[in-house]
């Protein structure tokens, strides 16, 4: 994890604004409507997004007492709060949305530095340091506020988070290597960060001869993370297929 913890947790705020304002921009009949992910409405990326911020209150709650408190008790747990919180009225929804997020800022705000040392257990069974709670958060409010198809777009996204969820993306699809192998080239203008260029490329192991793929920076962050996208080329004029991201 390249990002300080202070600039991850103002990330999380960013990623929560986005989604909101996705989430205001749909009346409650919309939130019914299915999304590009399989099985799912709108109403279930919202809950699925009120139930992880709970989940993450567990997490600090784990860092900041050092008392082991998973995420879910369960897989299933965690797929039946979600089916349970699709169903709600639209009014209970919006709430939970609001007032999930509320509770794990309080939870992060309540950590101090010893605190954010301490090791949890991701609902993948990875063990991380609590410092990483804070990017969890940010990658699901961030991809998920494009998710609801709402107004909001991988070019709304700060380029903070796109940098960082092609380097993570890249990283899990590697470590898998379950899928083709690509380069991912960035076309748009290098910048810097205190006099140091940006990363512009992101390698990711896989089967085969590497495959380069370029284009904007926000459409790779889309492609890498299975989300439709466009304007991304290839030499072979291609794009391989990737397997899951999450």
């Amino acid at each position: 994890m390249s990002s300080t913890l202070l600039w991850s947790r103002d990330l999380v705020t960013a990623g929560t604004v986005l989604f909101q304002r996705a989430l205001d921009s749909l009346d409650d009949a919309a939130l019914t409507e299915p999304t590009a992910l399989e099985g799912w409405t709108r109403a279930h990326v919202v809950a699925h997004v009120a139930a992880n911020a709970e989940a993450l209150v567990n997490l600090a709650t784990w860092a900041r007492t050092g008392v082991e408190t998973p995420m879910y008790a369960s897989p299933e747990q965690r797929g039946s709060d979600i089916e349970k919180g699709a169903v709600k009225p639209a009014a209970e929804l919006r709430e939970w949305f609001c007032d999930s997020a509320a509770g794990l800022d309080k939870a992060l705000g309540a950590l101090d530095g010893e605190c954010w040392t301490r090791l949890v257990r991701t609902a993948q069974g990875r063990t991380v340091p609590a410092t990483e709670v804070p990017w969890m958060r940010t990658r699901e409010v961030m991809v998920h506020a494009v998710d609801l198809d709402g107004g909001v777009g991988f070019d709304d996204l700060p380029t903070d988070f796109l940098i960082e969820v092609l380097h993570d993306a890249a990283a899990k699809r590697s470590r898998g290597a379950d899928g083709p192998a690509v380069v991912l080239v960035s076309t748009d203008p290098t910048d810097t960060v205190d006099g140091t260029p940006r990363s512009t490329a992101w390698p990711v192991v896989g089967v085969g001869e590497a495959v380069q793929v370029r284009g904007p920076l926000a459409q790779l962050a889309a492609y890498i993370t299975g989300r439709d996208h466009t304007g991304l080329t290839t030499d072979g004029g291609t794009l391989p297929g990737l397997p899951r991201w999450l």
